[in-house]
């Protein structure tokens, strides 16, 4: 949110070019939204009403699994990265220095890659189910069990062991923040580990632990690769098939809008959850936390609880899609690769450019407004990241249709030119989604770094007669180069990642590397997958390192 305090108080003579930075950043906010709300308006106005059928047949059971997904995810990764967390900043024990940051790489593998290494490890042509079959003497599938890889439980095991260092990342943070008092007066009072873990540690942590939980729940809800590998039905796969198996825009819509109510809701209630809950520290001096030694089977035992997490989520799909890419080396060399790479890199960095260009054009336009519109319309924008990309791409593509359909029938008209379709038959719409779902970051990043930056600075540009643009550009973009950096860096991680939107979305022929991925593991074919999956973990990791860094 923005400060009174740091708007810049200027001449009125100047107000009415202050007029444009409020006009350009109310814009910029309408664009952000404008997708959701084509969602919301298709749903409330479909051309066919197939509602009372979705309620009776496949909408049950689309939510239903969604719901228990999100749930088992949550609770895991929770389980796991809050269990992490305690012990790395309350404990010291062997490998617990490299685990710390060793625990943050699963962030660089997409889910839907840990889904094809973890199915090629353990399916029944797999080195585990070989190895039993060597070991034991077990000739087929009838001389032994082995539970079913491909289902639901799986699907929660790797999503969970995928998103779990969001929550790993926020509790280690909010642990780090704790008063070392507090705990040795529990201590004093008689609690043991368990009981100054329960008692004070996991109340005080709460809320990185619910912040944590609710973007892993919100990252569930936007799977689609997992799902869809492990046949599990939930609301993305069901826009999938409603939309492009059905040929139904208004049902994709209406399950679209039923997964934003979800979202929503899930955001409103772990909020109204803590609205009561104020935590502050004792003092400005307060102790810090003195980590204890583990030593013996104890100590081994920490080390064990902290690198299963990260041999399961980064190890293990690292490990079997580097095997497949050393025996398939001819892969590397498959047609194809090289533009999906190529148009990587342009859509991600195209997107990457103009999320923080607009970020940083609605975050400084807002301090500069002397209007309320603005200041409301910043908060809302993040809404975007909470919208999976399905609902996203139902909120894009068919009013886009439209528009470029009239465009291009006009320009005939005028012309006699057919010039096709200028949004939906390129890359436009793919780069518009990746705007949208990734400009909570952006701003975020945009509004925390104008923040720190002390309003003297720019009043003093302003009275020696800088103009609000070269405020911006002489004054703010050379303090936070850092942010925007950063800032660059996640969206285009994080676009190149994102899976639904870019299936949806995409002109007919146009790979990235994750529908690469996506499209050859679906058939099976991993070692031709894995020269992009490669790719994919080796920009996700320079991400990762980048915020290790930035959170020593």
């Amino acid at each position: 949110m923005v400060d009174q305090n740091t708007r810049i108080n200027l001449p009125s003579g100047t107000r009415s070019f202050f007029d444009l930075w409020s006009a350009g950043a109310v814009l910029i906010a309408v664009l952000v939204l404008l997708p959701i709300g084509s969602v919301v308006g298709m749903a409330l106005n479909p051309v066919q009403n197939v509602w009372p059928h979705l309620i009776s047949t496949t909408l049950p059971r689309y939510l239903g699994n969604t719901v228990i997904l999100m749930a088992s995810v949550a609770a895991l990764a929770a389980a796991m990265g809050t269990g992490a967390a305690w012990l790395v900043v309350m404990y010291r024990f062997p490998l617990s220095r490299v685990l710390e940051w060793l625990l943050l790489l699963p962030l660089a593998i997409p889910a839907y890659i840990g889904a094809y290494a973890l199915v090629d490890f353990l399916e029944y042509a797999g080195p585990v189910q070989v190895t039993l079959r060597e070991m034991f003497g077990w000739t087929n599938a009838n001389d032994y069990w082995f539970p079913t890889v491909r289902s639901r439980p799986a699907a929660v095991l790797v999503l969970a062991v995928a998103l779990f260092p969001y929550v790993y990342l926020l509790t280690r943070a909010a642990f780090r923040e704790q008063s070392g008092g507090v705990y040795e007066v529990a201590q004093a009072l008689g609690a043991g580990p368990l009981g100054r873990f329960l008692r004070v540690g996991l109340p005080l942590a709460r809320p990185a632990v619910a912040a944590g939980s609710a973007i892993v729940m919100m990252e569930t809800v936007n799977d689609f690769g997992v799902v869809d590998y492990f046949a599990v039905q939930t609301l993305t796969t069901g826009i999938f098939s409603v939309w492009l198996q059905g040929g139904n825009v208004g049902g994709a819509a209406q399950i679209a809008v039923v997964i934003l109510v979800l979202i929503l809701s899930l955001v409103t209630l772990e909020k109204l959850s803590r609205r009561r809950m104020r935590f502050f520290n004792p003092s400005r001096h307060s102790r810090p936390i003195t980590s204890t030694r583990l030593t013996g089977a104890a100590g081994w035992l920490a080390t064990l609880a902290c690198t299963i997490p990260f041999l399961l989520g980064f190890a293990l799909p690292v490990g079997v899609i580097t095997a497949h890419a050393l025996r398939a080396s001819d892969s590397w060399l498959a047609p194809g690769l090289l533009q999906a790479f190529g148009n990587t890199i342009m859509v991600g960095g195209a997107a990457a450019v103009t999320t923080v260009a607009a970020a940083l054009f609605l975050v400084y336009g807002v301090r500069l407004s002397h209007r309320a519109l603005p200041r409301l319309l910043l908060p809302v924008t993040t809404v975007g990241y909470a919208a999976p990309g399905a609902v996203l791409a139902v909120g894009l593509l068919i009013p886009m249709a439209s528009v470029d359909n009239a465009l291009a029938d006009a320009v005939e008209r005028l012309t006699g030119a057919d010039i096709g379709l200028v949004m939906t038959g390129s890359a436009f719409a793919v780069v518009y989604a990746y705007c949208v779902r990734f400009f909570a970051i952006a701003q975020g990043a945009a509004d925390s770094a104008m923040g720190r930056i002390t309003p003297s600075l720019p009043m003093a540009a302003r009275s020696l007669g800088r103009t609000a643009r070269g405020t911006l550009t002489s004054v703010y973009l050379p303090l936070i180069r850092g942010s925007v950096g950063t800032a660059l860096l996640l969206v285009f991680v994080d676009s190149m990642k994102e899976l639904p939107a870019t299936l949806l979305l995409r002109p007919f022929g146009f790979n990235t590397l994750s529908t690469r991925v996506y499209e050859k593991a679906s058939l099976e074919n991993l070692g031709d997958a894995s020269p992009a999956a490669l790719l994919v973990i080796a920009v996700g990791m320079v991400a990762v390192l980048l915020l290790a860094r930035a959170n020593r």
